[in-house]
């Protein structure tokens, strides 16, 4: 929280008069918390970085170290990734590929393509033919369940991702007909923002016991089991988070269980495809309370942003948390606006009642020119938020490489 205000104070010093908005992301962070992921996976698993959660370029350079590779859902993100680096690892999924995203994915040398139905496998085979290439795949399987819940459920119930469980077979035979693909294993995600880990675990086994399965009664080489991201963060209640240690110790235990006997170049490698576990705790977002009034008996404060920057609240309802940053300038001539011990709704500028941040958020003391900052912020914050609407202006974006050093990045 300190080194977050000092950014904030620095600025406000610099700029008075100028209303602040602005994320905040801390390197040091996102690579210590990304190097314990990889650090306590047990062996035959490994990490990627899936860059939806948050594709800025300073973020995927801070992981070059220390991720396997990088999991993208469309040429644009393979793209960003190649412009970090021409050598690491991709793999590629997402459903409604084109035949441009699906022939360039393979010109951009991916590692894997997530193949989502027979339609999209016939077309790489046509694709890799033309480029006289052969392309390693993964089936997306779109598990019948049961499965636990999650925020988003991709599985389980009817969706538009992956392959229905029940037509893996007919998917796998169809794959080992074609001469330009190569089957390398299966891709399961089933749903988003999981927050039980012994659940996770055990989720986990069962992909590894169908792939297995699938193995023993078509006769391929497994290579993988991507059992894809899904690792939640408890915003509401970040004392009680995600108990990673847990999970990679269940998840150690069941890998040694399904290995058994056999020789360990014959087990597959399992992927991880953790985006917003990664990146959150590096992001902060912060806004300036440009305004506060009271309604009818309520009380609300309107920022010098809203879900045009940040979205994440709004699309997820949830209490996000926050905290405030006073700030002492004022650069009028009359008193601020000021409440103390009540409840406020937090809203943006964008011109719509649904710009609301937080809804009744309890105020010990809250001013106009304060700012309010929202921690767990960097994962799905500016990249799913709608920048162009009103075109109300972008925030800033400051860069922390080290503990006592931040630096202003050009605003997107």
């Amino acid at each position: 929280m300190k080194r977050i205000s000092n950014v904030i104070h620095s600025w406000k010093r610099d700029h008075p008069g100028e209303p602040f908005s602005a994320y905040i992301y801390d390197l040091g962070e996102l690579k210590r918390h990304a190097a314990r992921i990889v650090a306590t996976l047990p062996a035959g698993a490994a990490y990627y970085y899936a860059i939806k959660a948050n594709s800025d370029p300073k973020i995927i350079e801070a992981l070059l170290s220390v991720a396997a590779g990088f999991e993208v859902a469309s040429l644009g993100e393979a793209e960003k990734v190649r412009e970090v680096s021409r050598e690491a690892s991709i793999i590629f999924g997402g459903p409604g590929k084109t035949d441009d995203e699906i022939e360039n994915a393979l010109r951009l040398r991916v590692s894997l393509l997530h193949v989502e139905s027979t339609a999209e496998l016939l077309r790489v085979n046509w694709i890799a033919e033309r480029l006289d290439l052969k392309a390693d795949i993964l089936l997306r399987v779109n598990l019948r369940g049961p499965l636990p819940a999650g925020t988003l459920q991709m599985c389980g119930v009817p969706s538009q991702f992956g392959i229905d469980e029940a037509d893996i077979p007919q998917a796998i035979e169809l794959a080992q007909s074609c001469s330009y693909v190569a089957l390398k294993g299966f891709h399961f995600h089933s749903l988003s923002n999981h927050l039980d880990a012994h659940q996770h675990a055990a989720m986990v086994g069962h992909y590894i016991e169908r792939a297995r399965h699938w193995q023993s009664r078509y006769g391929f080489d497994l290579h993988y089991v991507n059992a894809g991201g899904g690792v939640g963060i408890n915003y509401e209640h970040l004392e009680s988070p995600f108990d990673w240690e847990s999970f990679v110790q269940k998840l150690g235990q069941i890998i040694g269980q399904e290995a058994g006997e056999s020789a360990p170049s014959l087990f597959p490698e399992i992927l991880f495809e953790c985006g917003r576990y990664t990146v959150a705790s590096c992001g902060y977002y912060a806004a300036e309370v440009l305004d506060i009034k009271r309604i009818g008996g309520s009380h609300f404060a309107v920022v010098n942003g809203g879900l045009h920057h940040f979205l994440l609240p709004g699309a997820w309802k949830h209490r996000h948390p926050l905290f405030v940053v006073p700030v002492e300038s004022w650069p009028y001539p009359w008193p601020r606006m000021e409440i103390h011990d009540l409840p406020v709704t937090i809203v943006g500028r964008m011109n719509s009642t649904r710009d609301i941040l937080a809804r009744n958020e309890p105020m010990t003391r809250l001013r106009a020119g304060d700012v309010l900052v929202f921690p767990y912020a960097g994962a799905y914050g500016w990249s799913i938020s709608a920048h162009g609407f009103s075109s109300l202006e972008h925030p800033q974006f400051f860069v922390s490489k080290l503990a006592k050093s931040c630096n202003r990045v050009q605003s997107k």
